[in-house]
Order: structure tokens, then sequence, then C-alpha cells
């Protein structure tokens, strides 16, 4: 049972047994029980216990929300704050309003019927909304959560193609919009603006190629250090089990050419275009990735409450596999970056696949203000919080 579901019970509940439960006190224990009975059946079929974390870091089910994709973060003060999520599949963006204690509370669907509406950017107010061709952009949405305004169409005129046609928004620090379009294919060697980063004033205008070369990138950030731009991209398949690596890339400038596709994880030919280009001649990944692992949402971690050493380093959701014999991601890696090069490449939650069986797959990562860390889940329907307290 989902959060929404919960809510719909309380409501029918609330309405038949008014006219018995006269005391307010005796209803509202009532509803309270009832949230908390629904609420505990919810995280017990979650196998949370099966996550491994380092020492010190606990994991929570935070919300349910069907379908969760990429999250941004929308306006926060004293009293708490609200979350946006995507919901691909499902064609829904939700709000997820929390306290100032962190809780999360009511899910509330703001948006619905949009094609693959995958990415998310919140700025000055307003939240931007990733739907294949077009980015449509909510006014005032902290203030009309109940009641949303009409999108205003900031474009129309991206590509249609679904086929990596998906997209993860991020605002960067020169305050443009920057939106990925992805190579509509496996391996091929499509025309401007496909395999490439995108970036354009926030009204729409002023659209110009940041970067090329890059098959399907669905998460990036850019560095608190050096404010570079940095990207997962995901590998071509039917090249076997262990080739070719997915990417971390690094883009500190414009123009730079990431070798899709001709190159494959700086140093692999592909077998059809490999011939036309040398390896040399693009930039190679900051990090080879696992093959396959799918990497989706990634963030530097920018909050407090984790140890010193996890301040500027990226995690990265690695959404799993879904062609290899034997899986591989479905979990949270962890990279070490040091004066700008990746240090070390690693584990920091795993536990979503069991065997060759998986229960969640985890697709993005958000660092709250109070220096939490979340994770939304599409395949299980779920918003997880990553705490620390010193063993």
């Amino acid at each position: 049972m989902h959060g929404p579901a919960i809510f719909s019970i309380i409501i029918t509940f609330s309405r038949q047994t008014t006219s018995y439960l006269m005391r307010p006190s005796l209803l509202f224990r009532c509803l309270l029980a009832l949230v908390s009975t629904a609420w505990a059946s919810i995280a017990a079929a979650l196998p949370l216990e099966t996550i491994k974390l380092p020492p010190g870091f606990t994991i929570e089910l935070w919300a349910t929300v069907d379908n969760a994709r990429q999250m941004t973060l929308g306006g926060t003060d004293e009293k708490g704050g609200v979350l946006y999520v995507a919901s691909r599949g499902a064609g829904k963006v939700h709000a997820v309003r929390f306290d100032a204690t962190y809780r999360a509370g009511a899910v509330t669907r703001i948006a619905e019927g949009l094609n693959m509406p995958s990415g998310l950017a919140w700025r000055n107010g307003s939240l931007y909304v990733g739907a294949v061709n077009r980015i449509l952009r909510y006014d005032a949405i902290d203030q009309h959560i109940d009641r949303p305004p009409a999108p205003v169409t900031v474009t129309d005129t991206l590509p249609k193609e679904t086929h990596h046609g998906w997209k993860f928004i991020a605002f960067g620090p020169d305050g443009k919009l920057y939106v990925p379009v992805g190579a509509p294919c496996n391996i091929c060697d499509p025309s401007d603006p496909y395999a490439a980063m995108l970036r354009m004033n926030a009204d729409g205008s002023g659209r110009e190629i940041f970067t090329r070369g890059i098959r399907n990138s669905v998460g990036f950030d850019w560095s608190p250090i050096d404010g570079a731009l940095w990207f997962t991209d995901n590998g071509r398949d039917m090249l076997g089990d262990d080739s070719p690596p997915d990417e971390l890339n690094r883009a500190p400038r414009a123009g730079m050419h990431f070798g899709y596709p001709f190159c494959h994880g700086g140093d692999l030919p592909d077998p059809e275009y490999g011939a036309r280009r040398n390896c040399s001649e693009f930039e190679p990944p900051a990090q080879k990735l696992g093959p396959h692992v799918a990497s989706l949402g990634m963030r530097f971690y920018t909050g407090k409450m984790f140890p010193a050493e996890y301040r500027n380093q990226i995690f990265i959701a690695e959404h799993g596999s879904w062609n290899r014999s034997k899986k591989i991601g479905y979990r949270i890696a962890l990279v070490r970056v040091r004066d700008g090069r990746v240090a070390s490449y690693e584990t920091f939650a795993s536990g979503w696949l069991q065997g060759e069986s998986a229960w969640g797959r985890p697709a993005d990562v958000m660092v709250l203000p109070d220096g939490s860390l979340l994770v939304a889940d599409d395949h299980a329907g779920a918003l997880y919080r990553i705490s620390y307290r010193k063993p």
C-alpha cells in the first residue's frame, strides 16, 4: 500500500466514523493508530535490513512515491520544506512536504499525464519539468501544491524520440538550464543536437551545445570546489557482459567531446564506428564505472552530517544492469575526488540486489539541508533517507 492510498483510507475512515466518535481526541487516536499500522506494514515489506552501509550510517523508509526518479529540492525554511519527485514511467510529478526535523509528510500529485517526466529543477520559486521534447515551468509552486498552476511551456522544440529521450535537468552555477539529449539508438552517429549536453537560459532562449559525444547522461552535478561539470554516461549495449564501461566524466569547459559513437571508455574503439576516429581525439572518462551498471543520478555531497571524509565527494545511483548474464549495480557508489581527479571508486550502500534478484533499483540521490542523503528507488516506489551518527 502506497502513501496516497493510506491518506485515501484515512479520509474515508474519518468521514464514516465522525458520527460515532464524537470526541476529537478519540478520533485522533484512531487515525494515528491507522496511519502507524499502515506505515509499519509498508516499511516491513521492504527488506531494508539487507542494505549494507559503513559503520555509523543507517537507512530508513522516508516516503513512498510511485516510480520515483529524479528529485529536486524546493524552498526550505525553519518550518521545513518541499521535495519534488518525478515519476517517469507513471507520467507524474509529486511533492513531498517535510517538517523542521526532516520527517516526510503528505505526498501530493501536482502533475500527471506527462510524457516521461524524468527531470526536475527548481529555481526562484518555479519548478521546471523535463518531458522529452518539452520543458515545462510551474510558477510559485511551493505555495500552490494543493492547487498547482497551469504550466508555462519553456520550450517544446527538443527532439521527440523517446529512446534515451527522457531528461535529467539542472541549473548550473552560470544560471543556465542544462538539458542532455541522448542518442536515439543503441549505437549510431546522429547529428546535433543528439548525443550532447545542451544549455539554455531559464526562459528557453540562447540554446547551445555545451558538450558532445555523450550517449545517454541521466545524472550530473557541479563540483563545489572548482565548478566543473561532472556527469554519468551509460555505455552502449551488445558488446558483452564486461564491455564497455559506464562513464563518469568531467567537463570543466564547453566544446569537449567524450567519444560516442567512435570510442567507449576512453580506449575502446567501437566495432562499427571506431575506424572513423582515433580514441586519442576525445576526452577520456574521469572514471570508468562498472559495465552496464546503468549509472543514473549523481550528486556531490555538500552536507555536514556525514564525516568530513565524505564532503565534496560524489554519490552515484547505479540503477543496475538489464541485459547482463550476471547482474551488476543496484547500489549507491562513492567516488572520492582529490584535486579534480578520481582517487577511488567504491561501494557505499548495497543490498538491493540479492543473488540475481533485485527488490529495489536506486535511481537518484539528493542531499537534504540537514546533511542526510535521500535515495529514490523507482522499482520499489520508495524514497530512503540515509543518516549518520558517530558509533
